[in-house]
């Protein structure tokens, strides 16, 4: 099975649109347009009855006190841990693309709705992200964030993070999840049930140090 796409080049960095935080020309982090990139796949395997797609950065800071701090960078040797932006279910063999912007497009203070949302005429199933715990203190953005919501990696991070876009073929039509579910709850639901997978890795960063590095990042082992 592969996946590719349009907007997300392996080992390249993600471009800002599919984020939902950029660097605006004064260097000061601002709301980006927050895109779901487009993405593809062929080769599907036979006897897959349905599809799951995730988002996931590996390289979050595990102690995020530190985040978005003037006085103190998040160390690029600091402990890291994964930030889910996206998990999508249900997705029939059957189709295969997903035009960019289609389930995202901007930034929705409190989240987008769900699990349930139409894509076409598909009725399909997405997960919270981890905005949804990342924003619980902030009265301006709290709720629940259903969906994709892109890189928003801490500004003061001296490591460029990786995001690893991920498919997996599945031999079961529909996955057993409650009704209010997480990326974790799908990675645990699909065990046993996975015949093949493919994947994207793009890069992000917020540190203006850094972006001519993630120009020139290489792919990350997931």
């Amino acid at each position: 099975m592969k996946l590719v796409s349009d907007n997300v080049r392996n080992g390249r960095p993600l471009p800002a649109e599919f984020a939902l935080g950029v660097l605006d020309q004064d260097g000061k982090v601002v709301l980006s347009s927050n895109r779901n990139p487009h993405l593809a796949w062929t080769d599907v395997p036979a006897g897959t009855e349905s599809l799951v797609l995730l988002c996931i950065d590996g390289d979050a800071p595990v102690d995020a006190s530190n985040a978005n701090r003037a006085d103190v960078p998040v160390a690029a040797v600091e402990a890291r841990g994964d930030f889910f932006h996206w998990s999508l279910v249900d997705l029939p063999p059957s189709r295969g693309e997903l035009p960019a912007g289609a389930l995202a497009n901007g930034v929705t203070p409190h989240g987008k709705p769900g699990p349930e949302v139409m894509l076409d005429d598909l009725a399909l199933r997405q997960g919270l992200n981890d905005y949804t715990g990342w924003f619980a203190h902030d009265p301006a953005m709290a709720g629940d964030y259903h969906g994709y919501d892109g890189p928003y990696p801490p500004w003061n991070d001296e490591r460029v993070h990786h995001y690893i876009f991920r498919l997996y073929a599945l031999d079961v039509p529909r996955l057993d999840l409650p009704a209010r579910f997480t990326c974790a709850d799908v990675l645990n639901a699909i065990h046993g049930h996975i015949i093949d997978e493919a994947q994207l890795i793009a890069t992000y960063t917020l540190n203006p140090a850094l972006a001519p590095k993630a120009a020139k990042g290489k792919p990350k082992t997931a």
